[in-house]
């Protein structure tokens, strides 16, 4: 099955962005691609709160969402959109993926659950939770290819989750991602291979690339990594949409040359000696 990923170099206007979307998902489908995969924060990316206010908006209002939909049932394609920056009905924000199916309906929802707060060397300073709401729940959704397990970026260090989406029974992880450059010239390719080693899985990334319009930048390289952690896809820098073949049968030549998922044990409790 083929998939096709997304990096783009998003701005602070939602219908700018939109339109990229949805340009992506028709060359996604002119490409035989059976689900497109887009970044994190693929319809707005503004670190200015207070401009980005007015355009954070109810999922019922979003436009790239709206937008995607549509254009997913026109086109008879699958999506997930990595994620939206949406406003929660108790007025905070939620960085919240989507899948959206090939009638344009949304099959699953996964706001991230690890909220990015760092104070870099290079002296970026990041607060994501002085805006954002962390999720509850971790997610797996039936998809064309394969039952896909749902994060966001920052989730990508907490091994745990992923080990709980593959006791879930998750195929293919996805990860969305906005990375820094300094952190994903340093650990980007390394903790996606590292996932997709552990878990047995094929994992897509998809990525935001370049200088955006907000001032910051972001370090592109989205990529596809088979279960057994060779890169199949490393889009580098710029803007475009690429291929990756997702297939079932590498999978269980994985797992029948190391069974790490049949191996798993519940962890005894630590014993610490001084």
């Amino acid at each position: 099955m083929r998939a096709a990923v997304l990096q783009m170099t998003g701005g602070i206007d939602p219908r700018a962005n939109a339109r990229t979307l949805t340009t992506a998902l028709t060359e996604a489908k002119a490409g035989g691609a059976a689900m497109l995969f887009t970044p994190e924060m693929s319809g707005l990316i503004d670190r200015d709160r207070a401009r980005a206010a007015s355009s954070i908006v109810a999922e019922a209002d979003d436009p790239a969402l709206s937008d995607v939909r549509e254009a997913a049932a026109r086109a008879g394609i699958w999506v997930h959109l990595g994620s939206l920056a949406v406003r929660r009905d108790d007025g905070r924000y939620a960085n919240r993926g989507f899948v959206i199916d090939d009638t344009g309906a949304i099959r699953a929802r996964y706001d991230k659950l690890h909220l990015f707060d760092v104070d870099l060397p290079t002296g970026e300073s990041w607060r994501e939770s002085a805006a954002y709401a962390p999720g509850e729940a971790a997610v797996v959704v039936a998809t064309p290819v394969g039952m896909l397990g749902l994060s966001v970026c920052y989730d990508l260090r907490f091994p745990d989750l992923y080990r709980a989406l593959s006791d879930a029974g998750a195929e293919v992880l996805a990860v969305p991602a906005a990375f820094t450059v300094p952190t994903g010239k340093a650990h980007w390719h390394v903790l996606l291979r590292a996932r997709a080693i552990e878990a047995g899985a094929h994992v897509i990334a998809a990525a935001q690339w370049g200088r955006h319009e907000d001032g910051r930048a972001t370090y592109g390289h989205s990529l596809g990594i088979d279960p057994w952690g060779e890169v199949v896809l490393d889009m580098g820098e710029g803007v475009g949409v690429g291929f990756v073949e997702i297939d079932p049968a590498r999978r269980s030549d994985v797992h029948a040359r190391i069974p790490v998922l049949a191996h798993r044990r519940a962890i005894p409790p630590v014993t610490v000696l001084g």
